[in-house]
């Protein structure tokens, strides 16, 4: 990676924004100087979004007004293209498990096919985020689970909303 492009896009469908989500960003903000967030306007391998890409832009957006080198963006090409148009340098990545890194081992390859000089970096998910994704948050949340502690403040209150819809 260039040094002097210190610039990463952090693709994801945030579908709703997890405090894993978060973890890995606030540590992607510490190592770049600017994060672009990606929020994938496209659903290719999972079922269809709960939320719409300016639901998700805005929850992530309200999540990381602490943070000063963080930028949201929807997107819905592919994520070696939107680095490309952002400028960034790199594609950074959180990784929970191992089928996490087989996914993204696959995409890594396939990313470097499209262009060689954009970097994947993966962050590994925290210890205590090792096991919360998005859609085990929305299935708890089906089900009146208590998710306060896993989403970022009044995400669990938007969640139970838009469930009811």
């Amino acid at each position: 990676m260039n040094p002097s492009n210190r610039k990463a896009v952090l693709p994801g469908s945030y579908d709703p924004v997890t405090n894993g989500h978060l973890d890995v960003i606030g540590r992607a903000a510490r190592m770049f100087d600017e994060i672009v967030v990606g929020v994938v306007n496209v659903q290719v391998r999972k079922s269809k979004a709960l939320f719409t890409a300016e639901e998700r832009c805005a929850m992530v957006e309200q999540a990381t007004s602490h943070l000063d080198n963080i930028s949201v963006v929807p997107f819905s090409t592919l994520v070696v293209e939107f680095a490309h148009e952002q400028g960034a340098a790199a594609i950074v990545k959180g990784l929970r498990t191992i089928t996490d890194f087989g996914y993204e081992f696959e995409m890594n390859q396939l990313n470097r096919r499209q262009d060689p000089d954009i970097e994947s970096v993966y962050l590994m998910a925290s210890p205590q985020y090792s096991f919360l994704s998005s859609s085990g948050v929305k299935e708890l949340a089906t089900f009146d689970g208590n998710i306060d502690d896993l989403v970022p403040p009044g995400i669990a209150e938007r969640l139970k909303e838009a469930l009811k819809r």
